[in-house]
């Protein structure tokens, strides 16, 4: 099958592997990393806020642009900026410059928020690249198969997030020091990406200023509903996504080697599961796809914190993985598919903003809820929310299929 995709699609499966890779093992560190530096549990929960705060702004903003000056320049700047956000971990260390880089480009905190290991604000850009060049039999395996490249990749990227650790043990660096080779691999990889996405053919053709509003044109009351939806998933997301691997290492001492191994199994998990919902997205609907593999997810994360040993957690985190990323392909191909073409950029760019805007809520709460209420008072509170985002979807959306489902 792969034989019969554009070049362009393939260039952008490949860089969304790149991205996935070196944002998995950002992803692992980062909040480890940032308590290495000296900082509190609270500090670091700002610095995941923001992170996505910022993510869910550029993201919409991003795609904005996108559609006046093209996708693909918006693509190379956002690399660009990738190598300018890790220049900075790399010599600054300073709180101020750790927020700033995080402003910058997301990298390390919330890149993967709403979006797969390697989303943000790439996001909304990717997806309406891909979405040019499907139709509307091969979309949801167009979807599902870049999802499924970005977790494999993450899955191989969070083995490397054992380097630190064995730089220590092995030839004696120092804490800090240790993770500085992680932000210099994450600058050549997002290189090669300026390279690669200047080989892109866009067929896209840029909008001039229009006086028509946007939200007008769009099937705005379902581009609303859903991102409205995405509060509250988002918000759960946002209460256990970027501190569950700080977690882990606090709950039951894991180290980063086997934090590493185990977010390694997460991802191939979660790329199986890719492949395995455009499968199950042809036999029951995307909607039904979606609910029915993210509630059962749901129900295993809010059993994890009242696990009695890290194998047990374990078990049950790798059961949530199995079936929490199915509806990331199949909530972006329903989304393609509900709204026209030219509104593509903005639908994604609208419940992208509104997803990653709550996901900073929930990282800013979850450090507060840390240290102030119950350590793991994030991952049920978290879940709760989830679960009602499940509900609320299929009620909301049970009846109104893509049009290849009709």
């Amino acid at each position: 099958m792969l034989g019969n995709l554009q070049r362009d699609v393939l260039v952008l499966m490949a860089s969304r592997g790149v991205r996935a890779f070196a944002f998995s093992y950002l992803g692992v560190v980062f909040a480890i990393y940032l308590s290495q530096l000296g900082y509190s549990t609270v500090a670091i929960g700002l610095v995941l806020s923001t992170a996505s705060a910022s993510g869910a702004v550029l993201t919409a903003l991003w795609g904005f642009l996108s559609d006046r000056f093209g996708r693909k320049k918006i693509l190379m700047l956002l690399a660009a900026l990738t190598v300018v956000s890790n220049l900075i971990y790399i010599f600054f260390s300073h709180l101020v410059f750790i927020l700033s880089a995080v402003i910058i480009a997301n990298v390390g905190a919330g890149g993967s928020g709403g979006g797969g290991a390697g989303g943000g604000p790439f996001s909304p850009v990717e997806q309406a690249l891909l979405a040019e060049k499907c139709t509307a039999e091969n979309r949801n395996w167009i979807f599902s198969t870049n999802a499924f490249v970005g977790s494999l990749m993450g899955s191989l990227g969070a083995l490397v997030s054992g380097l630190p650790q064995y730089l220590q043990e092995n030839w004696g660096w120092q804490p800090v020091a240790s993770y500085k080779p992680l932000f210099a691999l994450t600058i050549l990889f997002s290189t090669v990406l300026i390279f690669a996405y200047s080989i892109i053919n866009e067929h896209h053709i840029p909008k001039k200023r229009e006086k028509t509003n946007p939200k007008r044109t769009a099937r705005s009351g379902f581009v609303t509903k859903i991102a409205l939806l995405g509060v509250v998933d988002n918000l759960g997301a946002g209460l256990v996504g970027p501190l569950i691997s700080y977690w882990f290492f606090r709950r039951f001492g894991a180290t980063e080697e086997s934090l590493g191994i185990l977010f390694f199994v997460v991802r191939v998990l979660n790329a199986v599961s890719h492949l395995g919902a455009a499968w199950l997205a042809r036999r029951i609907g995307l909607v039904n796809t979606m609910v029915f593999t993210h509630l059962p997810s749901s129900l295993f994360l809010l059993a994890v914190p009242f696990a009695p040993s890290f194998k047990v957690a374990v078990v049950l985190l790798l059961c949530r993985e199995a079936l929490v990323e199915m509806d990331v392909p199949t909530r972006q191909s329903y989304v393609a598919a509900v709204v026209q073409p030219s509104e593509r950029t903005f639908a994604s760019g609208i419940t992208n903003l509104v997803r990653n805007l709550f996901w900073a809520v929930g990282s800013a709460v979850a450090g507060l809820f840390m240290q102030s209420v119950a350590f793991s008072a994030p991952l049920v509170i978290g879940s709760g929310s989830k679960i009602s985002y499940d509900l609320l979807l299929y009620r909301s959306f049970r009846k109104l299929r893509a049009p290849e489902e009709r």
